[in-house]
């Protein structure tokens, strides 16, 4: 359909919304999330021959169509959030008149049983990466790293060798979500774990660089080598399903196991919501009832 005269183009202002998102700083990922609530409604739009505005209802017509096309209700979440931050952005830039978004509610996102490895499959996984190549010594620091301290992904990927302190075991988050840093402890066979891998790290190519982490055949190391390496080291443990961020999971699940406090998961975990304690260490609340209820024996009649 042609665009109207009265109304903006949508797809020509994107350019303009990432530029101030970044300006906000923005990680890259909300940033990409954003955009890509943006581009599916104007892909709908297009497709559903509707005209490419923002307004309530045609929102609402794209939400059910993410429904009825059997989305997640998380993913129509993070769609109509980019969608409402771009028509707030609009709003604010005096591109249209009004926010049309405003109060536009989500659909209500089922809670889910979020996974974490057990005790054995974590040492499987530790066991896997055993070995004196370079590759292996980082493979094996990166897992007890994860696993002891739940760094994001993206917080291990940015980290350089300045922000690991050996000796007092420490390592700095400059910037973690929202921005936030912190400062994060890890124990001895973890730090035992990184000062192997740095001694091996001399002989790479980009030694000098200040990247704490390098990649096989002399190549740098991001988010896919991260997601990649840590795969196949999981295969070869017999853990099927595996994502770098499930490792996160299984520190909050260890930590509430182990009678951690909230306040002190909440600090090196880098939340600021109480409720993503329940969402990430639920499965051991429910480790913990489901030992309470053995014990009672309410079968035993």
């Amino acid at each position: 359909m042609a665009q109207s005269l009265l109304e903006p183009n949508l797809a020509t202002l994107l350019p303009s919304w990432e530029l101030a998102l970044r300006a906000e700083r923005k990680a890259a990922g909300t940033i990409k999330a954003y955009r890509d609530g943006v581009v599916a409604y104007l892909r709908w739009c297009e497709t559903s021959s509707t005209p490419a505005v923002l307004d309530r209802t045609a929102a609402q017509a794209f939400v059910a169509a993410l429904l009825d096309a059997g989305a997640e209700a998380a993913t129509v979440h993070s769609r109509l959030k980019g969608l409402r931050r771009f028509s707030a952005w609009l709003a604010e830039e005096g591109e249209i008149a009004g926010d049309p978004l405003v109060g536009m509610r989500s659909p209500r996102i089922d809670a889910k049983v979020v996974r974490a490895l057990s005790e054995d499959q974590l040492k499987r996984l530790i066991k896997a990466c055993t070995g004196k190549a370079l590759m292996d010594r980082r493979d094996e620091a990166l897992v007890r790293l994860m696993a002891e301290t739940g760094l994001r992904a993206s917080e291990v990927v940015a980290l350089t060798t300045a922000d690991v302190d050996l000796e007092r075991g420490l390592v700095t988050i400059h910037r973690g979500k929202g921005g936030k840093g912190r400062i994060v402890p890890f124990g001895p066979q973890t730090g035992i774990a990184i000062d192997r891998y740095l001694r091996a790290r001399r002989s790479h190519r980009l030694a000098e660089s200040g990247q704490l982490w390098v990649g096989g055949g002399g190549k740098t190391f991001g988010y896919h080598a991260l997601h990649e390496g840590l795969k196949a080291r999981a295969a070869l443990a017999g853990i099927d399903g595996f994502h770098p961020h499930l490792l996160r999971h299984t520190f909050a699940t260890r930590w509430k196991a182990a009678r951690g406090t909230d306040d002190g998961l909440m600090a090196v975990a880098g939340w600021s919501s109480r409720g993503m304690i329940d969402r990430y260490a639920g499965a051991a609340a429910a480790e913990r009832a489901a030992d309470e209820a053995r014990g009672l024996g309410l079968g035993d009649l």
